[in-house]
């Protein structure tokens, strides 16, 4: 049995520069953060034994400051966290962060807002929080139902696989020909990179371990790639849940993970797919490109 890693393994910079706030403002004194600061049991975990309180609604913050995630809110709830007297501190990725501004963007040149994305995820709620009127879309038929407009201006949750967004866009391009459509490009470098190396991986692997959050966006977008290129796919989130007959007759074994998975995690997972490699034959570590 042979391991294939991909490349870009490991915390994208959104993630690892949200979690070294999080860990300087604890140490300062008390801190909340409104919501999970990243989509990964692991990393929430060693947050809450560092003493710092993650609480999903507002009324149950008791610490004067609070932290914003990594997938951003709108300006509306920031406004209602100052408002109660907290200090606000902000973690969102840049990345998340400009896709706000562009969306803004494209309602003040009168674009009506439609954003690719999962309607209750968290990302998406801050991306909508601050709009009148949008509409947020993820299969064919959500677009089916979109009432007709002079002008759509299309922007997506930033973890959306860029092939599903160019697919829909098209669509919603069919669907009003005579609608004048923009789209901005909001999906991140790194989703875009883990995508291609994990379609690369699947295409050449027999099993596929992907490492993540369960609650994890573009780890279960990373899933479900390596699923539609033919490999057998387990996703898991530490190695304690690793078992030895995924991998019986297995030749090749692609390793992948999303972008809140810490180091120690992905190192740990690996070390055990090299040790269950050795004992069938001298595992071979390949990177790839």
């Amino acid at each position: 049995m042979r391991i294939l890693k991909a490349t870009h393994l490991g915390m994208c910079f959104g993630v690892r520069d949200a979690l070294a706030l999080a860990h300087e403002t604890a140490a300062e004194g008390p801190l909340t953060v409104l919501g999970d600061l990243v989509h990964n049991e692991t990393v929430l975990l060693d947050l809450r034994q560092r003493g710092v309180r993650i609480e999903p609604r507002l009324s149950d913050v008791q610490t004067p400051t609070v932290m914003i995630t990594a997938h951003g809110t709108s300006d509306r709830q920031r406004a209602t966290i100052a408002g109660r007297g907290h200090r606000v501190i902000e973690a969102t990725c840049p990345l998340v962060r400009s896709a706000h501004e562009r969306v803004l963007a494209l309602v003040r040149a009168g674009y009506h807002p439609v954003i690719i994305g999962q309607r209750d995820h968290v990302e998406v709620r801050g991306l909508t929080g601050d709009l009148d009127a949008h509409n947020v879309i993820l299969e064919e038929a959500d677009i089916d139902r979109l009432e007709p407009r002079d002008r759509f201006g299309v922007a997506s949750q930033t973890t959306q696989p860029i092939q599903r967004v160019r697919f829909l866009v098209e669509r919603l391009r069919s669907r009003f020909p005579h609608s004048e459509i923009r789209f901005v490009d909001t999906v991140c470098q790194p989703t875009k990179q883990r995508q291609d190396a994990a379609e690369e991986l699947s295409k050449r692997c027999d099993v596929v371990v992907v490492v993540g959050g369960t609650h994890s966006n573009n780890t279960r977008q990373l899933a479900e790639t390596c699923a539609r290129h033919g490999a057998r796919v387990h996703r898991v989130q530490t190695v304690a849940e690793l078992r030895t007959e995924w991998f019986l007759g297995a030749v090749m074994v692609g390793l992948t993970a999303g972008t809140s998975t810490p180091d120690v995690v992905i190192d740990a997972i690996e070390a055990w797919l090299e040790r269950l490699a050795a004992e069938v034959v001298i595992p071979v570590v390949e990177v790839v490109s």
